[in-house]
């Protein structure tokens, strides 16, 4: 299976062609931690994979995007662009979260505690969800306080994630438990996901834990005088 993967949920932009019928190879255009302009970026990246490995978008036999949590406009340029190939390709598209993906590459494996992906949120909010050792979710994905986490999470607890330092400071944990502090996930790990995730059940839906700061405006009503 050939799958094209695409990451615009969080600061960097990301493309990659993963074939997993050719010894796993990925092939990943240099992911760039941009914070804003993923639209500017990303077909340039889609096409430098797609020439690489000497991919015609009709041999892709399926899309995975990155669907948050992450930001409102990086979301959107993913999104939209993964759900036009599938539409115009007639392939599945399977939504990835960040969280998962960012798990994916931290968890040791080992049978031992659990990981918590954190990422920064507003002021002491975090977007936060539970992994098994292995990388399996183990809750659901959610917005939480640094003291609802402390109150809530075991002393062993493993970290990952643009958070994660931050909620070992609150938790007092030991140097060791902080795995990574990258604030996005790997394209491969999107990739691999990509690979093996439903499309049944992996929507390639916005994952938003929060609503948008902006709100509409009220429409405003003229009294006649």
């Amino acid at each position: 299976m050939r799958v094209l993967a695409i990451d615009t949920a969080l600061s960097n932009c990301a493309a990659a062609v993963l074939d997993n019928g050719a010894e796993t190879a990925c092939f990943e255009a240099c992911g760039e931690e941009i914070g804003r302009g993923h639209a500017e970026r990303l077909m340039d990246m889609i096409g430098e994979v797609m020439a690489e490995t000497s991919t015609a978008f009709s041999d892709l036999d399926r899309v995975a995007v990155t669907v948050g949590p992450g930001s409102f406009t990086g979301l959107r340029v993913g999104l939209s662009v993964a759900r036009g190939f599938g539409l115009v390709l007639g392939k599945p598209v399977v939504g990835i979260t960040t969280l998962a993906a960012i798990a994916r590459s931290c968890a040791p494996a080992d049978g031992g505690a659990p990981l918590l992906v954190a990422l920064t949120g507003k002021g002491e909010e975090v977007y936060c969800q539970e992994f098994t050792a292995c990388g399996e979710p183990a809750g659901e994905a959610g917005v939480r306080t640094l003291s609802d986490l402390a109150a809530a999470l075991p002393q062993s607890i493993r970290l990952a994630g643009s958070a994660a330092e931050k909620v070992a400071d609150t938790l007092k944990a030991a140097p060791g438990q902080v795995l990574s502090c990258c604030g996005y996930p790997g394209i491969r790990d999107v990739a691999e996901l990509g690979l093996t995730a439903d499309p049944v059940v992996s929507s390639p839906s916005p994952l938003y834990l929060r609503p948008p700061d902006a709100t509409p405006q009220k429409k405003g009503r003229i009294e006649r005088q």
